[in-house]
């Protein structure tokens, strides 16, 4: 219909619907008109019988017979989904406002002096409702070709009729100068009704963008809960078993998906390794990323003992799929079953806090690496290796815990995730995580959460079998 008509089927559909609310316009409108006639003529009885009613009622019936036909080309396109052609909506206009000027010309009581014949008629009310009712059509120049047709049919009727334009130096009638007026008018009328058209298209058309745009976020957003329900099902869904240990991990994107995740995997030679990982940013991508880390991370345990190999190996797979200004920090603890020691190692993940029970002191453990995916090799220092009485724990946790800030811009900090730990020292290692986590929240006292959460405590517990342990340091 116009350049700037919205390519969609959602518009479509508007258009058409908003068409047949015009139909059923006419056609309320000619049943009105029927029904005023009938009952002027037989109830109040203030038109003659003598007068050309009957042709009056056959025109109405021709009329809405029109109507009915284009309501089943709309009907039918709607149900087939597709628009009308554009010849449709400008032969229907041109020959809808040329109805009244048919009227005008062959129906008006000829008792009227024909001098007056183009003026006193009803049928020249007609044109207005016609044009008012082409604003359905939402096409602004439908509306102002229903203005110009109705004009110049208008005055193509007065003409039949026997109206003549004034001749200027010539004295005029009064009616030869009322029917040019009426024409502008009505010329007027379809300005401004093209001028409401074109308002009500623009809000139709920010419904239909808004509409579009909310189904399009509902899908993402299926997309996104589906992806966070993969995601979460990466995750261990159970806590490892190993004598002398109780080792829990804990994660909370900050949105639908994150870039955070930890594992637990048990090696060929008994061992557990224990693994966290943190890529830049949040969101479907690091999610991805993550994702990835996590399926080279334990092909790479799987066939690599070692831990820096392990850890070389995961940095040359994922490098190849991380972009420039991506990166990820990774840390890795191995456990040993019985002995108690752990091993240590962080590609950029730090720091890793170590408690004693027994000094009731933190300490604060480097990466000994940089990050994954910084360069294509990697070197590292020798892991560490860390000898846990009963009671000490190591946490390996993402930055989001500690910069989480309050509605007074700071930060929660290490010193009271050190606070909080300490606290809740005498717990299990799931409840520890639980009690830091409700201690961030507190402190950030409504804040939202800006960066993804995850923590994995390993926490040395008391073990009174001595030959299993001996057993377990052989490994």
């Amino acid at each position: 219909m116009s350049d700037d008509e919205i390519q969609s089927v959602a518009f479509t559909k508007a258009e058409l619907q908003s068409e047949r609310l015009r139909i059923f316009g006419v056609l309320g409108f000619l049943a009105l008109l029927a029904f005023v006639l009938l009952f002027r003529l037989f109830v109040a009885h203030t038109v003659s019988t003598a007068t050309h009613w009957v042709w009056d009622l056959l025109f109405a019936a021709v009329v809405a017979a029109y109507e009915l036909w284009s309501l089943r080309r709309v009907d039918l396109a709607l149900k087939a989904a597709t628009s009308l052609p554009s010849r449709f909506w400008v032969l229907s206009t041109v020959l809808e406002t040329s109805i009244p000027a048919f009227a005008l010309a062959f129906l008006t009581n000829p008792q009227f002096e024909l001098a007056y014949r183009p003026l006193a008629s009803s049928s020249v009310l007609l044109f207005f409702i016609f044009i008012v009712l082409s604003i359905f059509r939402l096409n602004p120049r439908i509306s102002i070709l229903s203005g110009i047709v109705s004009s110049l049919t208008y005055l193509a009727a007065a003409v039949y009729m026997g109206w003549r334009p004034p001749v200027l130096g010539v004295p005029a009638h009064v009616t030869q100068t009322a029917v040019p007026l009426v024409a502008i008018i009505l010329l007027a009328t379809g300005l401004i009704a093209g001028a409401v058209a074109k308002e009500v298209r623009k809000h139709v058309q920010a419904a239909l963008r808004e509409a579009e745009t909310k189904r399009a976020l509902q899908a993402v957003q299926h997309d996104l809960q589906v992806a966070r329900s993969i995601q979460q099902s990466l995750l261990p869904q159970h806590t490892p078993e190993i004598p002398g240990f109780d080792i829990a991990g804990w994660n909370l994107p900050a949105d639908d998906t994150g870039g955070d995740y930890f594992d637990w995997k048990t090696l060929s030679n008994g061992r557990l390794v224990v693994s966290l990982a943190d890529v830049t940013g949040h969101g479907i991508g690091p999610a991805l990323l993550a994702s990835v880390c996590r399926a080279y991370a334990r092909s790479a345990f799987s066939t690599v003992s070692d831990l820096s190999s392990a850890l070389e190996r995961i940095n040359q797979d994922l490098s190849a799929d991380l972009t420039p200004g991506r990166f990820v920090t990774f840390a890795a603890a191995v456990c040993c079953p019985g002995c108690r020691d752990v091993d240590v190692l962080s590609a950029g993940h730090g720091p890793i806090f170590v408690y004693s029970r027994q000094s009731d002191k933190f300490s604060e453990m480097n990466a000994q690496a940089l990050p994954f995916g910084i360069l294509p090799t990697f070197a590292s220092d020798p892991p560490v290796r860390l000898h846990l009485q009963t009671g000490d724990f190591v946490l390996l946790v993402t930055d989001g815990f500690f910069e989480w800030e309050n509605d007074r811009g700071e930060q929660f900090g290490i010193q009271r995730l050190e606070e909080g730990l300490r606290a809740s020292r005498d717990l299990s290692a799931s409840e520890i995580i639980k009690r830091l986590h409700n201690a961030v929240v507190s402190f950030s006292n409504g804040t939202k959460q800006q960066d993804d959460l995850t923590a994995v405590l390993i926490k040395c517990e008391r073990n009174n079998n001595n030959n299993e342990e001996h057993m377990a340091a052989s490994l």
